[in-house]
């Protein structure tokens, strides 16, 4: 007879002892992960449906990332930019050419690359728009997510993330998400930059307006203003294209990218864009010890690779569609509405029935792993390797437990 081991309740007690309260995660404590799948401390398995807010796009320990990194460990991982590592100019060169730009500069997070952007569009504004020193303006999103660093929160509309950390970074204007109109109005001549997400992740998979971007671009090349695309969570594959921003045919001035180019391995991120845009910063203007480090270039080369087959990219298309109809099938059965593309969906669980949270709560008790959002929405964003049969399942999961099925999963 097998011993079931219950080693969680003391893991979780043991992490609120010695962490801050910066996240409310589920009760689940992971030791082990291949695939779509992960394995907790007592050994039971469970359906990765975050993937690491899609960092893990390529699954846990994707084979060929897991080598890279590997044999990257047994040659060097760090210089810093002080000199020049053999990895660096190949990873730079290939995520170039995947984002169809001339330069790319390499940093961590997801939050240092906007950072980068949000400096690089200010510093073009100056140097090459004319505007007067001080005074440049980045149109953003209500509702957006780009990071929690001080300058980003200060223009966030979450409360949560905003709140008690002032005083306040300006140079931002924030207008409705997918409204032309406010747009439009809010660009002036000192606007350097309109700064979204082609898909709103934290907000709940929100996707704008057929034409939205097309709009946007239009702008921005009327007025002389970059578009800065965020693509950390909604590129690289998880819509069904290299960049979401694709689905509207336009090609942003600037890339902003992280999470899945890291490949669930280490922190990568990066911003793309032409010489004439990346070529204002000068040495010494900006900078990351760990940036474009031998290690993450060695991963992040590999993470280029892999997507430059395309398989991914055609991987998340099919079984998106796959997922969104299976999850559109369930409204007016305890869901109320289904957002996204690819393998990406926000699920607005009928308040009534359950809160975002009760939700993931209950289906991590059937063996599935998702994460909330306002209210009664949660977000599913599984691998890209995930098989339709694992879609199933998970979805099957979710049917169950909004009809009030007792029991576990099996």
């Amino acid at each position: 007879m097998t011993t079931v081991e219950n080693r969680t309740p003391a893991e979780l007690a043991e992490a609120e002892r010695y962490t801050a309260h910066n996240y409310h995660p589920l009760p689940v404590v992971i030791t082990e992960g291949e695939g779509a799948w992960v394995t907790d401390v007592d050994g039971r398995r469970y359906l990765d449906f975050l993937a690491g807010y899609s960092a893990l796009n390529f699954g846990h320990r994707h084979p060929g990332l897991i080598a890279a990194a590997h044999a990257q460990l047994d040659r060097i991982t760090l210089t810093s930019r002080a000199f020049v590592h053999d990895q660096f100019a190949e990873f730079c060169r290939s995520l170039a050419e995947l984002c169809g730009k001339e330069l790319v500069l390499p940093m961590n997070t997801g939050a240092e690359a906007v950072e980068t952007a949000i400096k690089v569009a200010r510093k073009w504004g100056y140097q090459v728009k004319g505007v007067p020193d001080g005074q440049a303006e980045i149109i953003v999103a209500a509702d957006n997510f780009h990071g929690r660093t001080t300058t980003i929160v200060s223009f966030s509309t979450d409360p949560d993330a905003k709140a008690d950390f002032g005083p306040y970074t300006p140079g931002f204007t924030i207008v409705p998400y997918g409204d032309e109109a406010a747009l439009r109005e809010a660009v002036t001549p000192n606007t350097v930059a309109v700064l979204m997400e082609p898909i709103q992740g934290e907000a709940g998979v929100l996707v704008p307006p057929a034409g939205y971007f097309a709009a946007v671009r239009a702008l921005c090349d009327e007025h002389n203003v970059l578009l800065v695309a965020d693509e950390i969570q909604s590129g690289l594959g998880r819509t069904g294209r290299t960049f979401a921003i694709e689905h509207e045919g336009v090609v942003p001035d600037m890339y902003v990218l992280g999470k899945a180019l890291g490949g669930g391995i280490v922190p990568v991120s990066a911003v793309a864009a032409n010489r004439d845009v990346l070529g204002v910063l000068k040495p010494g203007e900006h900078g990351s010890t760990f940036g474009g480090n031998p290690l993450a270039c060695a991963v992040g080369g590999e993470v280029v690779r892999l997507l430059a087959t395309g398989e991914f990219q055609r991987r998340s298309a099919e079984l998106g569609e796959h997922l969104h109809a299976r999850l559109n099938a369930l409204i007016g059965h305890g869901v109320i509405a289904v957002r996204g593309r690819g393998l990406w969906a926000g699920v607005d669980i009928d308040p009534t029935l359950l809160t975002g949270r009760q939700a993931c709560e209950r289906l991590a008790e059937r063996g599935v792993l998702a994460k909330d959002t306002h209210g009664s929405t949660i977000r599913l964003a599984p691998p890209l390797v995930v098989t339709a049969e694992e879609i199933d399942h998970a979805v099957d999961q979710l049917a169950a437990l909004l009809r009030g099925d007792r029991g576990e999963a099996q």
